[in-house]
């Protein structure tokens, strides 16, 4: 049999609490002492109500503890985005640094490339200020030349053309001739060019021999453009204003004078007569007499057995600098090749010279005639004379 059991209520503690009572028989009970009512309620009110205080304030508290939370993760989050956007902006102020690095270091090469180019462009104009210098000095001693050129006479013969050349030049062309071959020159162009046209001529000599020879064109190499850069002597002077007398008399005489420290001068090397304009050129050993001389200008020598006052100017030395030439055919003259050497030289020359004076062979007046015999050498000169006429001599 189970023992019983009885329940009571204590009012301190408001619990129900089992007191078991054992029995010396077998039968066991409890003892319950039930609570008062109204005392029971208001104790369990107030327990509940106190409860649900403490449960509120553990509502409130946990409430309160995720939004701590929340602001603890925004936070953290905000911290998040501040710390990317400043590796970002590391990353970013690095890059631009080393990108204002790259560039100020090309700065730098660029300014010291351009410093190089002003160097070598500084450098590049002192020579061409050495260059103009230089060229003024020569300038200003050419303008010496001319202001101090030999005087000679003049006479004004009537308006200058506008095509007028500043320059003469005399032709002097040397032509080598081969064996068996000669140069024939006509009065007039149409006659060269009827006889260059038949090319065959069959030519008579004596009574009973004929001998065939060819007519070819002759191509000289002329200078269609000729720049001379002239400079002044320093060991040669231009002597003018002298007599006229001898020529070997008054070279000594001026040699001797010029050649005599007293005078200025000193041992002179070679002394010629420009025969065209009348002057004597004069050349010194030592290239510091001819500058004093000049400068003294006139100088009094004795020529005639009398004193004569004589004028020395500069000497100038021409180089050619540019030539351009061209090859001219001649229109009057011809080259007859295939000519035998079957006669002596004077008397074959005449025959064909009759030969093409004649008109029935297409042939006319003759200028000039120049044979050459197979196995001699002979050059032909040719010269070129004003007015724009040929002539060929030997």
């Amino acid at each position: 049999m189970k023992p019983k059991q009885y329940y009571f209520f204590t009012k301190p503690q408001h619990r129900r609490q089992q007191i078991t009572f054992a029995m010396s028989s077998d039968e066991e009970f409890s003892l319950v002492i039930p609570p008062t009512t109204e005392e029971t309620l208001e104790s369990i009110k107030a327990l509940i109500n106190n409860y649900k205080k403490k449960y509120e304030q553990l509502i409130q508290d946990q409430e309160d503890l995720v939004a701590c939370r929340n602001d603890q993760q925004e936070m953290a989050e905000q911290f998040r985005q501040r710390s990317v956007k400043l590796n970002q902006k590391i990353k970013e102020d690095q890059r631009s640094y080393e990108e204002q690095m790259e560039n100020d270091k090309a700065k730098i090469k660029l300014g010291q490339q351009e410093e190089s180019d002003l160097m070598e462009q500084m450098l590049l104009v002192e020579e061409a200020l050495e260059e103009e210098k230089a060229r003024n000095h020569h300038l200003k001693q050419q303008n010496d030349v001319f202001s101090a050129v030999p005087e000679r006479k003049v006479a004004f013969t009537g308006l200058t053309g506008k095509d007028r050349q500043e320059f003469d030049m005399e032709t002097n062309i040397v032509y080598p001739m081969e064996g068996g071959t000669a140069f024939i020159t006509f009065e007039e162009e149409v006659v060269a060019s009827k006889i260059l046209k038949m090319q065959k001529h069959e030519v008579k000599v004596g009574r009973d021999c004929r001998i065939t020879v060819e007519a070819r064109p002759v191509h000289l190499m002329l200078p269609r453009l000729v720049e001379i850069n002239s400079e002044v002597s320093s060991r040669h002077i231009l002597i003018s204003s002298l007599p006229k007398m001898e020529i070997e008399p008054m070279l000594n005489k001026l040699e001797i004078h010029f050649s005599k420290t007293k005078h200025g001068g000193g041992e002179v090397e070679k002394c010629e007569m420009l025969p065209d304009s009348w002057t004597v050129a004069l050349t010194f050993l030592k290239s510091d007499i001819a500058k004093g001389l000049i400068e003294i200008e006139h100088h009094d020598v004795n020529l005639q057995e009398k004193m004569h006052r004589v004028r020395v100017t500069p000497f100038l030395n021409g180089k050619i600098t540019n030539l351009v030439t061209k090859m001219t055919a001649c229109p009057r003259t011809l080259l007859l090749t295939g000519i035998p050497t079957i006669m002596d030289r004077e008397t074959l020359q005449d025959e064909l010279e009759i030969h093409f004076q004649r008109s029935c062979h297409g042939g006319g007046e003759i200028a000039a005639f120049l044979y050459n015999p197979l196995g001699q050498h002979t050059s032909a000169v040719f010269g070129g004379p004003p007015k724009n006429t040929d002539k060929e001599t030997e």
